[in-house]
């Protein structure tokens, strides 16, 4: 869930909480009042019927009939109320209703059941009137069950009229809030992608909470660390690169020079031994022949060896000339199944040579990966070389339908992509329609100096 919703929907959620428990105080306060004003009246009329008493006993009574009310009627404080007084020797009620003539209102029936269930409304309340111990009558004073639950809604309708509004408010100013305290975390993620795709340059803005310019830093140092590793791992693999070049010179020179030089001179011994026996032992023509042909065999395997290790025209006539030699010898083995085309442009003898060798091994790696795996019949080889970078595609009509590769013991391409890695590089491989595979290797022409350090 959204952390800006969650949060809203966590203050909205406490809102109404405190919004219920308002709303239940209020209530119990409009009860509690109702019942208050009860035992405020019955008080009061007691002491007024007492004094009637003490009047009457007095001789003070005249012609004012009993019980009064009229002063009680007089001040007409509390509506809702209705007072009766039942006499005990004449068994005679009198009674009176103070303000019951009200207005209808509308009151949602289930607020009526729920008040009457919980609050119990027009609770009446007795009090026997008694004077120098004898008892004249019970007095009763009742609420009015409607009159209360009335006052009861119409207090609780303002507090929810008020609330809702506050509450829809104040949601509102914390939503704008939250979602401008939340902003710096779209421009974090958005850095972390950036990270994830390689931009180890980028760094996050700083932030004005607290909280964020930490994340914001935390992950600024992360990039730093990663791009400080990543460029001595360049740095590292760059050195492996030279060594690995400089030990195939080496062994190439070695083996055409010492092994190369040997085949050829056992074969010329192997001649010469031919012409002796020839004249005079020609039992032994079939051995020399034998010999011949394995030392042929050798000087042929070490001639591919030579080409696989360190290609003569890489060193004597460039890039461009050992791409087609590569072709031309690939068109011969594939045995006219498969087709091999070069095409070539731009000036390959300006490239740096550890560039040049770079791009020579990447293509020498994909044809062996597409003799072994592809079944293709048509490879074309792309070479477009710019001043300031270098673009590589090698594409075939094989059986590749989908990406990525089953993990395999081959390191082929993993050894293709730490060359492009070495490099400072970009190596992306794609599907051709209807089946087939594209390898696009880009390179700088200058890598970063720094990279290279």
């Amino acid at each position: 869930m959204n952390l800006l919703r969650h949060l809203l929907l966590r203050i909205v959620a406490v809102a109404l909480l405190c919004l219920l428990a308002t709303a239940a105080f209020v209530l119990f306060s409009s009860d509690r009042v109702a019942k208050q004003a009860t035992l405020r009246i019955i008080g009061s009329l007691g002491k007024q019927i007492s004094f009637q008493q003490l009047q009457m006993s007095a001789g003070f009574g005249g012609t004012t009939p009993f019980p009064d009310f009229s002063l009680w009627k007089q001040t007409r404080n509390t509506t809702g109320i209705c007072v009766s007084f039942v006499a005990i020797d004449s068994q005679q009620t009198y009674s009176l209703c103070n303000g019951t003539d009200f207005p209808p209102a509308s009151v949602p029936r289930y607020f009526e059941t729920l008040y009457r269930w919980f609050f119990n409304p027009g609770l009446a309340v007795r009090q026997t009137i008694s004077f120098k111990g004898r008892d004249y009558g019970v007095l009763t004073v009742a609420a009015n069950a409607e009159m209360e639950i009335i006052q009861a809604w119409d207090n609780i309708r303002r507090l929810l009229g008020l609330s809702v509004s506050t509450v829809f408010v104040v949601c509102c100013l914390v939503y704008l809030s939250i979602r401008r305290a939340l902003r710096p975390a779209q421009t974090i993620v958005k850095g972390l992608g950036n990270l994830q795709q390689g931009q180890l340059a980028h760094r996050l803005p700083s932030f004005a909470l607290i909280e964020w310019q930490s994340i914001a830093e935390a992950v600024n140092q992360l990039a730093a660390s990663q791009q400080q590793l990543l460029g001595e791992r360049q740095r590292l693999a760059v050195q492996l690169l030279k060594l690995q070049e400089e030990e195939r010179r080496y062994l190439a020179r070695e083996l055409h020079d010492e092994f190369g030089q040997c085949l050829a001179a056992i074969n010329a011994v192997a001649a010469s031994i031919a012409q002796t026996a020839e004249e005079k032992c020609p039992e032994l023509l079939a051995e020399t022949g034998q010999i011949s042909q394995i030392t042929e065999h050798m000087l042929n395997g070490v001639k591919g060896l030579l080409t696989r290790l360190r290609p003569a025209e890489l060193d004597g006539l460039g890039l461009a000339a050992s791409l087609e030699g590569l072709i031309i010898s690939w068109n011969v083995h594939g045995g006219g199944k498969t087709h091999y085309r070069l095409n070539l442009s731009g000036d390959g003898a300006a490239l740096p040579e550890a560039l040049a060798v770079t791009l020579f091994r990447i293509v020498q790696e994909c044809l062996t990966n597409i003799a072994k795996h592809a079944a293709a019949s048509q490879v074309e080889v792309k070479l477009a070389i710019r001043p300031e970078a270098v673009k590589l595609t090698i594409e075939d009509d094989g059986i590749a339908k989908q990406l990525p590769f089953p993990q395999h013991t081959g390191i082929g391409l993993l050894g293709i992509r730490e060359r492009v890695i070495a490099l400072q590089g970009l190596l992306t491989l794609s599907l051709i329609q209807p089946q087939g595979l594209k390898v696009a290797v880009c390179l700088p022409v200058h890598p970063d100096t720094e990279a290279q350090a």
